[in-house]
């Protein structure tokens, strides 16, 4: 039985505004010649959308239009730029007329083109690439290079001056907003929401990002849903729910929205006007308020719903077909002009529609009376320095690191819980950097063993507060610690914070930072692009702290033991990518404050948050992590010869099992010579071809021998190991344990049993390795067995391991 298609709803002022508009905001402040200035600067600005999409010659049509002028491959969007040059031109009016410090984020995915027209036409882009000239020869490589090999992107990517997010992968726009608003008091982020976007998961939480700005310290953010209607080929749902229903959507996340819904250029220029006035008034008022009383309360901040068609002024029918306020405007609306004369005739009419000739000079520059619309300097959105955040970067005053680490006289023979001394690192840092820098964590701050942050600023909490909040909750207006249980809204307002020129530590538990999977690839790429700009500035790093790691979730079962995130991060470029695996306090102290003094890179930290066993006091924490690996001597017997097995571990309990395996071997094979090698930076795996950080061959050769076996012990999956060091000399020998998929609800030891990184499975790998031992060593090879037998029955009985697995100490 085929479904029958629902009928056209007949009440269409609840999905299109077409026509004379209409607005929460009634009035009309601009004078007569302000709105035709306003209008022909938007004209301008969809007059180079278009001409960014098909020429790549004749940008002015100063002649008849060509075949041969048009681009051979039509790529871009054209269907939401008009909105977003539109909001541009009534941006460019307030910020002038009220002096505001104002950025421009841009959501909707590809659309590069109505922002890059008004970046142009205020100077930026060509103060930034002077090929790119405001005249006739400038313009025409603006166009040809737009969506063209060796060009720039159709999204607000890095190459974009006043961008501070791509719009690639769609959802962050929101949090990344609010990141920028963050200690920024004077700014206001104005940020564009797309159709599409705001379908996603990531965008749909992100609104309640209201909820935890102080309008005392913070600045503002005034986001704006941009409704056209539809995304590729389909409607999308806030599109096509009630006015009634869309508005008490927005009231339930706490703002004020204020709509603007129609299609006719003058009566949308002044509603659009008028609107932008009283929501900047608003801001102000709340800012006024809270800052003159020291009173930090939650308000209800505006938000704007415009409604414009898709493809607004764009042709209305193509080919018989609707285009304009229709899905097929998304793209490129005529993609057959090079084939189909009456295309070609009206892409020349769609061009000249928008009078070239009266919009720029006879050099192709902007008139003057129309480039007077523009803000001046910083003040342009393609200039302001918030957008290119290193401008405005200050290093953190950071306290000596070493104060904070563990003492003792001998290696592996005292436990402590690795995070909690960063936690009190982390204090001091935020104490020392009270408005430049802060921690982020999905409520789990204190389960990972920070919470000495707490002693400092409280979790940023402005909702409402309940009395038994007071005992033990850390709740506080004025808290600088950022917890929300979503990791895409924490990722985002970091990156916004960290594009801006602040600084920030990030912390999560190892299986579910797969939740930022492709948030960690954006920022990667986008610091990757950065690197070859010589106009944008260094940023902070972006620090993660993976904790409650696989080897530790034995009690909370198979959903939260994967390691994984490791693989993600080494397929991103070499030159911003950085991983951590400190075994210790000590090491893990000199990590972070590494990590936190660097720029433009992504430094992963992996340690866990138990207690676990100490190797290396301070001093030689810090040699052991600035070399990134290094042989052990105290651990190793093989000094002055060959060793006959190379010992290696990379994580903290891979560290411990290797260590016992290699007590086991010493204490069966007294002659056996081990070399004991622990690796904190995971890319001295890598050749240093590969990596920045990747050890020479020769010395890679040195540490690891040429032809003798190696067992390495791995935090991650095995496999990534491999694939680091696939082209060293001694790779045939190399054989790595690692995760495996195995485990549920287990005791610690039996979860590495059932994955092989033990000390007994690795001590009989080492067996089967060593030829010496292949059949001398069976006998020791059966104990080992019995051993690990043992340790599971008891486990299964006992629901826990043995004592003297759970004491373990070097015994040398």
């Amino acid at each position: 039985m085929v479904a029958t298609p629902p009928k056209p709803t007949t009440d269409i002022s609840s999905i299109s505004a077409f026509g004379t508009a209409r607005a929460t905001v009634q009035g009309s402040p601009l004078s007569g010649e302000e709105l035709r200035k306003m209008h022909a600067f938007w004209r301008a600005c969809n007059y180079l959308a278009v001409g960014m999409i098909y020429l790549r010659d004749n940008p002015l049509l100063r002649e008849p239009l060509k075949i041969e002028q048009i681009k051979k491959r039509l790529l871009g969007h054209w269907g939401s730029s008009p909105g977003i040059s539109f909001v541009y031109t009534h941006l460019n009016r307030v910020i002038k007329n009220q002096d505001l410090d104002m950025i421009y984020l841009v959501g909707p995915g590809h659309g590069a083109p109505g922002y890059l027209g008004p970046c142009y036409l205020e100077g930026t882009y060509s103060e930034i690439y002077p090929e790119k000239s405001e005249d006739e020869e400038g313009m025409k490589i603006f166009f040809k290079e737009f969506s063209f090999p060796g060009g720039v992107g159709s999204h607000c990517t890095p190459e974009t001056p006043g961008s501070i997010h791509e719009g690639g992968e769609l959802g962050y726009s929101i949090s990344h907003a609010y990141g920028a608003a963050f200690d920024n008091p004077d700014l206001i982020v104005t940020v564009l929401v797309g159709d599409g976007e705001s379908e996603t998961g990531p965008l749909a939480t992100s609104w309640h990002s209201n909820k935890f700005i102080n309008p005392v310290r913070d600045g503002a953010v005034l986001p704006i849903l941009h409704l056209n209607g539809y995304k590729i080929n389909n409607p999308t749902i806030p599109a096509r729910i009630s006015h009634e229903e869309l508005e008490n959507l927005f009231r339930g996340y706490g703002y004020t929205p204020y709509f603007v819904e129609g299609s006719d250029p003058e009566t949308m220029h002044q509603a659009m006007a008028a609107t932008l006035d009283h929501c900047i008034g608003e801001i102000k008022k709340i800012q006024q308020e809270a800052r003159s009383t020291g009173n930090a309360f939650r308000p209800r901040w505006p938000m704007i719903v415009l409604r414009s068609p898709k493809g607004w002024t764009g042709p209305e029918e193509v080919n018989g077909h609707k285009v304009e306020g229709f899905w097929r405007a998304h793209q490129v609306p005529m993609a057959d002009v090079a084939k189909n004369p009456e295309s070609f005739q009206l892409l020349e009419n769609w061009l000249r529609g928008y009078k070239p000739e009266e919009l720029f000079d006879h050099n192709g520059k902007l008139i003057p009376e129309l480039k007077d619309l523009t803000p001046k300097g910083t003040r342009r959105i393609g200039a302001n320095p918030h957008a290119n955040g290193g401008l405005l970067r200050k290093d953190l005053r950071m306290p000596d690191f070493r104060q904070y680490g563990v003492k003792f006289d001998k290696p592996a023979q005292i436990e402590a819980e690795n995070t909690k001394p960063l936690g009190v690192f982390l204090r001091d840092v935020m104490k020392w950097n009270p408005n430049n820098f802060r921690v982020f964590g999905p409520d789990e701050n204190t389960s990972n063993k920070l919470q000495a942050i707490y002693e400092v600023s409280k979790k940023f909490w402005i909702a409402e507060f309940f009395p038994e909040d007071l005992d033990g909750s850390e709740l506080s207006p004025d808290g600088r610690v950022m917890e929300m249980l979503s990791e895409h809204t924490l990722e985002g307002w970091l990156e916004g914070y960290l594009l801006t020129g602040r600084h920030g530590f990030f912390s999560t538990y190892e299986a579910f930072v797969h939740v930022i999977d492709s948030m960690f690839n954006q920022h990667a790429k986008w610091l990757d692009i950065c690197r070859q700009l010589s106009w944008r500035a260094d940023i902070s790093s972006l620090n993660l702290l993976i904790t409650s790691t696989v080897w530790r979730q034995d009690h909370n079962g198979f959903t939260h033991q994967d390691p994984g995130f490791l693989d993600l991060v080494v397929n991103k470029s070499a030159e911003v990518t950085r991983i951590y695996l400190p075994p210790d306090v000590n090491s893990l102290l000199s990590v972070a404050d590494h990590c936190l003094r660097s720029k433009n890179y992504v430094n992963v930290i992996v340690s866990d948050k138990q207690s676990h066993l100490q190797y290396m006091d301070m001093d030689a924490a810090i040699t052991h992590c600035t070399k990134g690996i290094g042989i052990w001597d105290w651990a190793s017997n093989d000094r002055g010869c060959e060793p006959d097995l190379v010992m290696a571990s990379a994580g903290d309990i891979p560290t411990l099992e290797a260590l016992a395996a290699t007590v086991m071997l010493r204490e069966e094979f007294p002659d056996l010579k081990i070399r004991f090698i622990n690796v904190v930076d995971l890319f001295k795996m890598q050749p240093d071809t590969e990596h920045p950080h990747g050890l020479s061959d020769r010395d890679f050769d040195s540490l690891f021998t040429i032809d003798k076996p190696i067992i390495f012990n791995f935090h991650g999956y095995p496999w990534l190991i491999h694939r680091l060091a696939y082209r060293r000399t001694n790779h045939k020998n190399l054989h790595v344990r690692g995760y495996k998929e195995k485990g549920n609800i287990n005791t610690p030891l039996e979860l590495a049993i059932q994955n092989q990184i033990d000390r007994y499975s690795i001590a009989m790998d080492a067996i089967d390795r060593i030829p010496s031992l292949k059949v001398a060593g069976a006998h020791a090879k059966e104990k080992f067995k019995n051993m690990q037998i043992d340790c599971r029955n008891y486990a299964h009985e006992y629901g826990v391991d043995k004592a003297d697995v759970l004491h373990w100490k070097w015994p040398y």
